[in-house]
This record gives structure tokens, sequence and C-alpha cells, in this order.
């Protein structure tokens, strides 16, 4: 689905009220439908250009192949387990959370968790409640001094560590993409993995249930823990292998878990639930009432903005639209795209390897939005799919279209100041060059063809190669133009390369029969862009 006024928002979950009203004042018709069956969200999903969810919604690829008018899927919260984002993608759905909504309840249960496991606080509750008084069986440890592992340094994580360094905890960690020198200024000191497990009281995970995540804590990794290791996980069920982790239980390698997620939830399994060394909650990490307003709010305001046209935030798979809303780069993917439709028509494939190459210190970092735009361009009119900055990487992968970005920051003039934009067919001749002016998309040079006065890449165009001596194309398209009722909008000629040049003509109208054109040209093509 391309993106396109949004007007009619469902809520399939319940959600604090300011959700609903936030979404209303921004002008958008909103159902509220929580506890929808599969079958009734297949039916109501059909009209909707939005769906809001928590966890509870599972929104599957045939869910989304129902969903004809879906723009934007937004999970109020962290995480997008519930949702198929490779299928958004395909379709070119936005994918969007709301990733520090729940960030400071999800710590905070985290923390409770650590210390009814330390201290045996729900099994001893429960006791009094039975009329027992069982001072000697709960005997607890102090935190003071122990050594916490905490797995993913996020949002979430760093939160936890912090906290608990307050009870006089060390606190150590892994993960791939915080760097060590970041961690440190939490007061998290970063180790390999195969270093942490013989060292930790505690293991607490913060990551996302990813094929590298899934069965963190295992067989192997409980063996190389300290005997009777502490475990909590309230970030996804199945980071830690369930199985292994009762396992460690029943042989006492591992002391004790807090477990608020579950691989099925509700687990029909209760071995573990049952187990009286497991504390378990049923997924309250994000139940608060500051939590669930924050998110409500939070998401309800993404969805507004994307509306309105002011920007993106929180996107999962969509970051070169979110590009598109800043007004300085949104001509400059515009130009990308349409080097992309011309690159195409003049190299008759879309198969191949395609290199975009960013000149000048402003497109220094432009390279992730400009790919999939000349993605885009390449793919228009080539696919039974809608092409969009969304799903344009993923289809452009599917159909045998390789595209790679270089970057140099020196750009000849007189577009240093601005920069430019080289897209190669690679193995190939062609080769489009083109750059911005003002605010309009701009074309330069074709397979080596230099315009002197750049060409505007916008609206119908006809383009067409032909002898330099001969002038007779000009004035054929014109008679063509005349006969359909049509105006010759602009004309840009090349320099002249082994006695041919390149002509943009700018169209009101497309011509619909280049008959009489075609023997005047050695080629000619006709573009929407």
């Amino acid at each position: 689905m391309a993106l396109g006024k949004l007007q009619k928002v469902l809520i399939s979950e319940s959600l604090d009220p300011c959700c609903r009203e936030i979404l209303q004042a921004g002008g958008l018709q909103v159902q509220e439908k929580p506890g929808l069956s599969k079958e009734e969200l297949l039916r109501e999903i059909r009209d909707c250009d939005g769906l809001i969810v928590r966890s509870a919604t599972k929104v599957t690829a045939e869910v989304l192949e129902a969903a004809d008018r879906l723009q934007v899927v937004g999970r109020a919260g962290t995480g997008v387990d519930n949702v198929d984002v490779e299928a958004a993608t395909r379709k070119g759905v936005l994918v969007m959370n709301t990733p520090t909504g729940n960030s400071l309840s999800a710590a905070e249960l985290t923390c409770g968790m650590i210390l009814c496991l330390a201290r045996q606080i729900p099994q001893a509750a429960a006791s009094m409640k039975e009329g027992k008084w069982d001072r000697k069986k709960y005997m607890g440890m102090e935190l003071n001094g122990k050594t916490l592992a905490v797995l993913g340094l996020g949002r979430i994580g760093r939160e936890v560590a912090t906290r608990m360094q307050a009870f006089g905890m060390k606190t150590i960690g892994y993960d791939p993409i915080i760097t060590p020198d970041v961690s440190a200024t939490f007061g998290v000191e970063q180790l390999p993995l195969e270093q942490i497990w013989p060292r930790c009281d505690f293991i607490t995970v913060h990551t996302p249930l990813l094929p590298s995540t899934t069965g963190l804590l295992n067989d192997s990794t409980f063996a190389k823990c300290r005997r009777g290791v502490q475990v909590v996980n309230c970030a996804r069920g199945g980071i830690v292998d369930e199985g292994a982790l009762l396992r460690a239980l029943q042989s006492g390698q591992c002391g004790g878990a807090a477990l608020d997620v579950f691989t099925q939830e509700p687990p029909k399994d209760r071995d573990l639930v049952n187990h009286p060394n497991v504390i378990s909650c049923p997924h309250l990490g994000a139940s608060t009432r500051e939590a669930q307003s924050r998110c409500g709010k939070e998401i309800a305001m993404q969805i507004v903005d994307m509306a309105l046209g002011k920007g993106l935030t929180g996107v999962v798979n969509g970051q070169a639209l979110s590009k598109a809303f800043a007004p300085q780069t949104k001509p400059w993917i515009a130009l990308a795209r349409a080097l992309g439709t011309v690159l195409c028509a003049a190299g008759k494939q879309v198969q191949g390897s395609v290199q975009v190459c960013t000149l000048g210190t402003p497109l220094k970092e432009a390279g992730s939005y400009l790919t999939p735009a000349v993605a885009m361009g390449m793919l228009t009119g080539g696919t039974q799919k809608e092409v969009t900055l969304v799903n344009a990487t993923l289809l452009a992968q599917e159909a045998g279209l390789k595209v790679t970005t270089t970057h140099s920051d020196v750009a000849p003039e007189p577009d240093s100041s601005t920069g430019l934009v080289q897209v190669s067919l690679q193995g190939t001749p062609h080769q489009v060059t083109g750059t911005v002016q003002g605010s309009t998309p701009v074309l330069r040079q074709i397979n080596g063809a230099t315009f002197k006065q750049p060409a505007p890449l916008s609206g119908p165009v006809l383009i067409y190669r032909a002898k330099a001596s001969d002038t007779s194309a000009l004035a054929t398209l014109t008679g063509l133009l005349s006969k359909a009722g049509g105006q010759l909008l602009s004309y840009h000629s090349s320099s002249t390369v082994a006695g041919e040049q390149w002509s943009i003509v700018g169209l009101s109208t497309p011509l619909s029969n280049l008959g009489e054109l075609n023997p005047r040209v050695t080629e000619v093509f006709q573009l929407h862009l």
C-alpha cells in the first residue's frame, strides 16, 4: 500500500482512552473493538488504514493480505513479536512501536522479581495466607555484593542495572550493539558471554526474541553457571529454554527463576509455574496505569504525525520512509527514484547490480534512504506488487536486483555545495547522474552525455537519442503533441557523444502512440516521474 491519506484506524485491544481521543483530535475516524476473534479481525481490517495493537492481536500475513487499505500497524509497546514484519514490509505496510513507553514499568517489575527471588517474598506471603509461620523455611540472601548479569543493555536493561546498583550489586553484561565504553557510563562492565556465565549470581535477560537469542539460556549455558544461579525473564518467552530451565531447577543448578513471559501464553504446561522455586506473573511487564497511558498516547501521536505528514517515529521497517518526511530529503528521494526509473528504461532490464554513488559532503549519510528510492524507481511498472520505500529493498532482492551504495565527499562544480547522485548499471555503459536545484530533481548526465542546462525530472517526460545533425525528431514530436492536444513544456538537449545527442522533453500529457517518432530516433522511452 502506498503512503496515502489515513482516514480510519482500528484499535483491536484495550488501550487508555487518551489513544482514541488523540486520534480523533487529529481528524481520524476510530473504531475500538477489543477482543476480536481471528475471523472478526479479518472482516474488520478490510477498510482500515491503520491498526493499533498491544501484544494479544496476532497481525499475521493472512491479516495483512485481507487489509486492502492498510498503511500502518502501530504496536503500543516495545517489540513487534506479534506482527509479521516481513509480510508487512512486502506489502508496503509500515510497522511502528513505542520503544520507550513501558521501559520503566518493565524495569521496575524486573527489579521486583530480583528482590522476590532473593527473599522468597511470594512464597512466604502464600505460606502466611495458609496460616503458617515458617520463619526458618524462607531463608534468603542479601543482594549487596552479588553479581547481576544483564543480557541486553537497551533502555530496559540499563534501567535495571542502575537500580540494582543502588542495592550494592555488581553489574556485568553483554550487548552486541552497545559498546563497552557506553555501558561503562551506566556502570555495567561488558564481557563475552563465556566469561559471564561462571561469574554471576543473578541473570536477567532484556533482548528481543530473535533466532540468535532464542534459547540463549539452555542446558549448555546453565552448566557453565554457578550452582544456584537465579534467573529472571521479563522480556520474551523463548529467550530462556523452558525445558532446560526446568531441568536446571530440578537438579539445583538453578536456584530460582522469576518469569513474566512464556513461550506459550498462557502456558499449558504447568511444570515451571508449579515449581516451588519459580515466581511467575501473567505477562505484567507493561501493566501499569502509567505505561498504558504512555504507550497509548505515544502510538496515537505517532500515527497522527504520520497522517498529517509531520514525520515518522518508532518505525521498525521503513527507515527510508522516515527520511521522506523531512523537507530537505524529499527532493533527493524523488531524484533517486527518478534516476532509477530512467536507468531501468535506458538499460531495458531490472535484474543485475546497481551502484549508487553519492558525491558531496551534504549527502554523506544519504545512502540509507536513497538506495531504496533507486530500487523503487527501478521496479516501478515492472512488478505486480505496489512498490514503496517500505518494501522496495525486499522486492528488489526477490527480483534479482542488487543495489549498493558508495560515497565520496568530493563533488564536481557547480554541484559541490549540494551534491550529486550517480546511478550505474554494473557491466553496462548505462549511467545517470542528477542533483537537486531548489526543490526540483534534475538530470545532469545520461550515458556520458552532459546536459548544459540540467533537465527537470518530474511529470510526463519523453527521452530520446538521435543524430545530432538531424532535428526532424523534435519537429515530429511537436506535431504529435499538437494532434493529441498536448503541449511541449520544456526541452533540454545534451552534449554530443559519437555523433548523437540525448533530448529530454517535458510533456503536458503522455503520448499514446510514438509510431511516427520511432524512425527518426535511435531509441526513445516515455516516463511519468
